[in-house]
């Protein structure tokens, strides 16, 4: 059955990846997004464009009240974690209060199906891995915290109105899709930056912390190929026509430590990468490892990209498509 989706933050990494899977499944969307971390050559074919701010309550209402949709993904939101360590305030405005305006607007509007890009940050430094999704939490920065904010709110919201929602927990994001990968502005993900060193466009990669207790000292992170990260949103926002609420984990279940990451896009790419070691980032936990079995259980998803090296791989020719545009 063809739906009509609304997608905010749709010319981001991942907000991107999905409106495309939407797209190719016969949907029709909406990307809402003021591209101030993306470009307007970052919407996908076929998509409708709203360049609107979140805080714009009457933008929003009236775009739900017009659009007929069956539902939103929520991707908009500042992303980086040791930033929201710098300006907190920015944080919650962005991430929290103008999710509270979206909310207010899906009510309003009668548009009663969220599925809400949530963050592995709520748990912070986890009492055992791989973390599961009933482990307490108890954010480290103000980055997760602001999303866990929004996770208290669509729980009450859930309880009281019966607003229907997926919220799922993700951690390291990476690779590409044909035509379409990582291209953040400024770039702070740890893949597309060691790529950056073997295409010769940044001298060195920075290691933030060797002395972690971890096997080699770096953090450790489970990375999930975008791919397999929109399947499992697709599966969520369909398994809300009969269930609600939804909290699920996404990640491949094994952790990589900064090191062996940086040592597979070495084997990957045939490239020389020198590393520049400096000082522990304040908020970054040693360990983020997922447990994605209640997903696979409850909603039969499967990530198809299941080691490093194949998932760096769609990153690098992703990479090097896209400074030759």
């Amino acid at each position: 059955m063809t739906m009509k989706v609304l997608v905010t933050g749709g010319t981001g990494y991942i907000g991107g990846t999905v409106t495309r899977l939407l797209l190719e499944q016969g949907h029709e969307v909406t990307i809402f997004d003021n591209l101030s971390h993306s470009k307007a050559s970052a919407v996908a074919p076929g998509a409708k464009f709203i360049d609107g701010e979140l805080a714009d309550r009457g933008l929003v209402e009236s775009t739900l009240r017009e659009g007929g949709f069956d539902g939103v993904m929520h991707f908009a939101a500042l992303i980086e974690a040791g930033e929201s360590m710098r300006k907190p305030e920015t944080f919650f405005r962005n991430n929290t209060a103008t999710t509270l305006t979206l909310l207010e607007s899906m009510l309003a509007t009668g548009v009663n199906r969220l599925v809400f890009s949530s963050t592995a940050a709520c748990y912070g430094e986890p009492e055992s891995t791989p973390i599961r999704e009933e482990a307490p939490l108890r954010p480290t920065n103000p980055y997760g915290e602001s999303k866990l904010l929004v996770e208290h709110m669509l729980r009450w919201l859930n309880q009281i109105h019966g607003f229907r929602y997926a919220s799922l927990r993700y951690f390291n994001v990476a690779g590409a899709v044909p035509g379409y990968g990582e291209a953040h502005e400024p770039e702070t993900h740890l893949i597309p930056l060691v790529l950056d060193v073997a295409l010769g466009r940044r001298p060195s990669i920075k290691i933030f912390g060797k002395d972690y207790p971890t096997k080699d000292g770096t953090c450790i992170r489970d990375y999930i190929h975008v791919a397999d990260l929109a399947d499992a949103h697709l599966l969520a926002f369909h398994a809300l026509s009969d269930r609600s609420p939804l909290v699920y984990n996404i990640g491949n279940g094994q952790g990589f430590t900064v090191r062996e990451v940086i040592e597979s896009v070495r084997r990957v790419t045939g490239r020389p990468i020198t590393v520049d070691e400096q000082p522990r980032r304040p908020g970054d936990p040693a360990v983020l490892v997922a447990s994605s079995e209640k997903i696979k259980a409850e909603l039969g998803w499967t990530p198809h990209f299941a080691d490093l090296d194949s998932i760096v791989s769609t990153a690098w020719e992703w990479h090097q498509q896209r400074y030759q545009q």
